[in-house]
């Protein structure tokens, strides 16, 4: 479902990360903001594919 430069978010909220890699249902993901990429490993079923509404994420 996920793939590489998707952008998510998770489904409580939070900053928008971009997915580095994907290996099974594990994201590895950075956040947008991060300058260093510093990887943060989530799981597939926490986060959704980042939206816009206005000028909040909507997920």
């Amino acid at each position: 479902m996920f793939k590489t430069d998707d952008i998510v978010q998770s489904k409580t909220g939070g900053p928008k990360m971009v997915v580095l890699q994907v290996k099974g249902e594990t994201l590895y993901c950075a956040r947008v903001d991060d300058a260093d990429k510093k990887e943060i490993e989530v799981p597939a079923s926490s986060v959704n594919l980042y939206h816009e509404d206005g000028d909040f994420g909507v997920c």
